[in-house]
């Protein structure tokens, strides 16, 4: 597990400075409540002086909701971001990036969010997909879904869910649904659902949604 202090010192004061017990969770004799899956955090910050993968930084690694609250109040929210970086979370193995084995058939449920909306709706909205997550909020269809990642950038910010088959059209609707459903979007306003490998090939700006919600 990559300490707090560790991460840190490199990366701009992201996560505060804290001690290795208020990271690690609860005190004993409390007995923690597990998670179904062990979820990781990751952190990418924009440095054109080095790749994907050294931006890139695994931050820690949980599998309890105490660890979870303990990691979630420790960190920057996602508005606190600077520009050009995201949080990423995702189950235990599968790396934040199209091309791994667990996303490469997959997609992602897109949110845009305009700059003004940064604040209040960007944390909440960011909160409750990660609540979606560790809850296996999904029901039937939680083991198709990756990670989701937040993405702060200059002309507006963006949350995506990611599942593991995009084929899975029953899956991936369901879990299109849920997301829309907790994050009390209006029904009129639609969210799209982008297929990783469109989005790797496009040739504009703009991806095509193979589903909407």
């Amino acid at each position: 597990m990559v300490l707090m202090q560790d991460f840190e010192s490199k990366n701009d004061g992201v996560i505060d400075d804290v001690d290795n017990d208020s990271v690690s969770g609860v005190p004993q004799p409390y007995i923690k409540h597990p998670l179904q899956n062990m979820w990781t955090l990751w952190y990418y910050e924009n440095d054109r002086n080095k790749n994907w993968e050294e931006n890139q930084r695994e931050v820690t690694s949980f599998d309890t909701v105490e660890d979870f609250w303990s990691l979630f109040h420790h960190i920057k929210q996602a508005s606190e971001l600077k520009q050009g970086c995201d949080y990423s979370l995702f189950k235990k193995g599968i790396l934040p990036m199209w091309e791994d084995d667990a996303n490469k058939r997959g997609g992602r449920w897109l949110i845009n969010l305009e700059k003004k909306h940064r604040g209040h709706d960007l944390n909440n909205y960011w909160l409750e997909v990660l609540l979606c997550l560790i809850g296996e909020a999904f029901d039937d269809y939680h083991e198709d879904v990756c990670g989701a990642v937040v993405n702060i950038r200059a002309k507006g910010d963006k949350i995506g869910i990611w599942t593991a088959d995009a084929l899975k059209s029953q899956s991936v609707l369901e879990i299109g649904r849920k997301v829309k459903t907790r994050l009390n979007i209006n029904r009129n306003m639609p969210i799209g659902y982008q297929i990783h490998k469109d989005t790797m090939a496009k040739s504009g700006s703009v991806t095509k949604n193979t589903y909407t919600v």
